[in-house]
């Protein structure tokens, strides 16, 4: 790569999570160069947190209106090369539709969308646009992970058999949500969330990674899905039998009212041959 790839975040303001760790994860190796955003809605907090990712005033916007026209406007060589979308589930739709019909590269956290309507909206728009949307599954960039697919490509499991994935977290085991604290807040609202809870949150990365590292796809799966906070709106525990196709089976657990559990994601893939596991 001759140049640095120019990156626009939207979301990654105070208080936020994952959209500081796209930051970090960007400038790890000079590959790509945070120049622009809306980190909050709030237009002081989202000047706050530019300022403190070293931006310019004048690239630190408002609006995703303001920021689409003014990079818009800016010479080609200048403008951001793509977007990355670090925000709550509600706005993953309505802020990618815009710059993608902006003609802008978009880099979406999971999920996609709240909705299937709006999933296949989303993709006939990008369908149609030159512009590229790639959903972010950050675990297939580890370097195990992607030995383990590399493995299983090169037969050294043989044919294979079981497939089992955890997820278990703790951070949920309480009614965190009624504390005001504001990641819990959100994942816990079925307006801001969608309609999954744990498994939209983290049952959504045991899933992908079973699909990544095999090849394989989930054709089959028969779900528990549990609430065991009293008053919580959505699911903090979910439990999957799952088949790959005729011959291969899989187990899927993620939790989030696993106590004393933080970030506890392991896989087991057993083949005729020999197995591997990686957490």
């Amino acid at each position: 790569m001759s140049h640095s790839l120019k990156m626009g975040l939207i979301g990654g303001g105070p208080g936020a999570f994952i959209g500081d760790v796209h930051v970090k994860a960007a400038r790890l190796d000079g590959g790509v160069d945070l120049v622009a955003g809306v980190f909050s809605r709030d237009s002081a907090k989202s000047r706050q947190a530019g300022r403190s990712y070293g931006l310019a005033d004048e690239r630190i916007y408002p609006d995703i209106a303001s920021m689409i026209t003014a990079e818009q406007a800016l010479p080609e060589d200048e403008r951001i090369d793509f977007v990355a979308i670090a925000t709550p589930n509600d706005s993953h739709f309505p802020v990618a539709k815009a710059f993608i019909e902006a003609g802008f590269h978009v880099m979406c956290e999971k999920p996609m969308t709240r909705s299937t309507n709006e999933a296949r909206e989303l993709h006939e728009l990008v369908s149609r646009s030159p512009a590229i949307f790639a959903l972010m599954h950050n675990y297939t960039g580890y370097p195990m992970v992607k030995l383990a697919r590399d493995m299983i490509r090169a037969g050294d499991l043989g044919a294979l058999r079981k497939i089992v994935v955890q997820y278990p977290q703790g951070w949920l085991s309480t009614a965190l949500e009624q504390t005001g604290q504001k990641q819990a807040e959100w994942r816990t609202d079925p307006a801001r969330s969608g309609a999954a809870g744990c498994l939209g949150d983290i049952g959504t990365h045991a899933a992908n990674l079973t699909e990544y590292i095999t090849g394989l796809q989930i054709t089959h799966i028969c779900a528990e899905v549990m609430t065991f906070v009293p008053d919580r709106r959505l699911d903090d525990d979910v439990s999957c039998l799952l088949r790959f196709g005729p011959d291969v089976r899989g187990i899927l657990h993620a939790s989030q009212i696993a106590a004393g559990e933080e970030n506890a994601l392991r896989i087991a893939i057993h083949g005729e041959q020999a197995s591997l596991s990686w957490c």
